[in-house]
């Protein structure tokens, strides 16, 4: 998959997980109701966030300095599941990749201090899972 195909596929499993969220459906639920499969990356991407968002929500909140998870505008919200999803089930993508993709959709899709948040709170993920203080499963 190409770089641009992949940053394709963050955007489309970003309006999945947004409309999941808005219908208050789970992400395979939803999965399972489109009328044509999207990529396969998309389809690991919300499922996994589904399959994993309490895990999620619950380091999101740890990096998230003084802000609540229900209080994130959800755009945010769910660009940092997504994200996080990436950096502790996906090792094969590029940590760097990941941080940059989530600001870019952050900073398109939602308020102006939205990048340099998703910016922090991800970057914060990141080296304590090179740290080894969060679980990262082997390839």
């Amino acid at each position: 998959m190409t770089a641009g195909s992949r940053r394709e596929a963050r955007e489309r499993a970003l309006s999945l997980l947004y409309e999941a969220e808005l219908k208050e459906q789970a992400p395979a639920e939803l999965l399972a109701d489109l009328p044509v499969d999207p990529d396969p990356f998309v389809i690991d991407v919300v499922g996994g966030v589904g399959a994993n968002q309490a895990e999620l929500d619950e380091v999101i909140a740890r990096f998230a300095i003084d802000w609540a998870l229900d209080r994130m505008p959800v755009i945010d919200r769910n660009v940092l599941r997504l994200a996080t999803f990436e950096l502790l089930h996906r090792p094969d993508t590029p940590v760097g990749a990941v941080i940059s993709e989530a600001v870019e959709l952050a900073k398109r899709y939602s308020t102006d201090d939205s990048g340099r948040f998703v910016n922090g709170v991800l970057a914060g993920i990141a080296a304590a899972r090179d740290r080894g203080e969060l679980p990262v499963p082997s390839t």
